[in-house]
């Protein structure tokens, strides 16, 4: 493993630090790396990004010494390897529950391009795997990420199985879907919210698997919650900064003329 590689940082403890980027416009690689990002977070799940953008964005921001890291939009081993062939420094599976899920993410990202009854029986008993093949698969996807989205009942009820299971690398806790799946929609501050991402943050720390909260709102919640344990920080997206940036300022400017205008409440989730 690189020490220096994104992989090699959450394995030494390190926090890393990263945005989710919807912007093909390549300036924003320059933004990203004046910020001293680590990762950017490529959303193929909820943004309309097509599989030739997500391609040269990994390009991009890999030459720039920045990890991509592509959300694909089901927990499909598929397109995970689609993204790895696009260049992709890791994968996140959204709404994972079961283990079997995590095995085939495992399988896509860790013992590519291995597939089909191979795989599982690799997967089944890693000691088949002749030592030439074992050591090439190393080789082939060493420091590849292996993440997934924690944000429903069913994955917390599962959380201690799934944390056990060989491979897997992080997890991104999805704030917005395990409210929502909770009955909690957006309740952020709600005391059962924060004792499930707690309880989340603390049993990943517990089995070394790194773990990071994406929050798209003001800096507040990603400082508690790395205080909680969190080594991940997902902070916000260009889209909505520059939203929240936007109309703050554009507030100012009319507040200073005396020009009332009445503030939209709409939020842009991302």
């Amino acid at each position: 493993m690189n020490k220096d590689s994104l992989a090699g940082k959450i394995s030494a403890g390190k926090i890393v630090y990263g945005t989710c980027i919807t912007a093909t416009a390549p300036l924003w690689g320059k933004a990203a790396r004046i910020a001293g990002l680590d990762f950017v977070f490529l959303d193929t799940e909820h943004v309309p990004l097509e599989r030739m953008e997500v391609a040269a964005l990994c390009q991009l921001y890999t030459a720039m010494g920045i990890a991509p890291i592509v959300r694909i939009p089901s927990p499909d081993p598929f397109r995970a390897c689609q993204m790895l062939d696009a260049g992709a420094t890791g994968v996140v599976a959204p709404y994972i529950e079961t283990v079997e899920q995590v095995l085939e993410m495992v399988g896509a990202i860790k013992f590519r391009p291995l597939k089909g009854k191979r795989l599982q029986k690799a997967l089944q008993n890693p000691l088949t795997v002749e030592p030439e093949l074992k050591e090439y698969l190393e080789n082939y996807n060493r420091d590849k990420l292996c993440i997934i989205n924690i944000e429903s009942i069913p994955a917390l009820e599962n959380l201690d199985k799934l944390l056990k299971v060989p491979g897997l690398d992080a997890v991104f806790i999805g704030p917005h879907d395990l409210s929502a799946n909770m009955g909690l929609p957006e309740m952020y501050d709600h005391p059962d919210f924060e004792r499930e991402v707690e309880t989340i943050i603390r049993k990943c720390r517990e089995n070394n698997i790194a773990v990071g909260i994406h929050f798209s709102e003001t800096p507040e919640r990603q400082v508690k919650w790395r205080k909680t344990g969190a080594n991940i920080i997902i902070h916000s997206s260009d889209i909505a900064i520059f939203s929240q940036k936007l109309a703050a300022d554009i507030g100012i400017i009319r507040q200073s003329v005396n020009d009332s205008c009445e503030s939209s409440t709409e939020k842009i989730i991302i």
